[in-house]
């Protein structure tokens, strides 16, 4: 069986918050790779200036392509419409019965597991892994591995607000993903 994480996200934009938690997942469970899934519709977020979601999958590309390890997994934005972790999972599964799947979320996610969508009968799909994120309490009845790694306390709102405000997005995002950002004008740089 190949051992897969699964990294799932708006990515807007994605950042080096990402790529950390992706890699400490990677080296602690020993994993053969890690995917990276932007959703094309998120249940739950949706804000004003998002970028679409094919700049998303780009930016996505754009900030693993030199991390072997790392994949672009573009089911969710292919598969169209809003996405639940549950129906993707239940195709994935289907499709690579093959492999064993560990879906990597962030504290934030923890606290929120019981108001996820078929969580009984997702738990029954995939291994969820947890790394803390500042803010959050990271807890929940559902087993949750718990990955111990550095507190990273970066999202994508304020890559977004500091761009909004022709603020430095150096060293917080990719350098391809900032040059990006600024190429295509997202977040308002136009």
């Amino acid at each position: 069986m190949r051992r897969i994480g699964l990294l799932g996200g708006t990515f807007n934009p994605p950042h080096n918050g990402h790529l950390i938690m992706a890699n400490e997942v990677y080296d602690a469970l020993g994993l053969d790779e890690v995917r990276f899934m932007p959703n094309a519709i998120p249940p739950h977020k949706q804000t004003a200036h998002d970028a679409t979601a094919e700049d998303r999958m780009i930016m996505t590309g754009l900030s693993i392509a030199s991390h072997e390890h790392f994949k672009l997994e573009p089911f969710e934005i292919k598969s169209g419409g809003i996405s639940y972790t549950y129906e993707t999972m239940r195709r994935l599964t289907a499709s690579e019965p093959d492999c064993e799947f560990y879906f990597i979320i962030g504290g934030d996610m923890i606290d929120m597991l019981d108001h996820w969508y078929k969580i009984d009968e997702l738990m029954e799909l995939v291994k969820f892994v947890g790394v803390n994120r500042p803010h959050s309490k990271a807890e929940t009845t559902y087993p949750v591995q718990i990955i111990d790694a550095p507190l990273i306390e970066l999202s994508s709102t304020l890559i977004r607000e500091r761009v909004q405000s022709n603020r430095t997005i150096t060293f917080l995002v990719p350098t391809e993903v900032e040059q990006f950002i600024r190429e295509e004008g997202l977040y308002g740089t136009r």
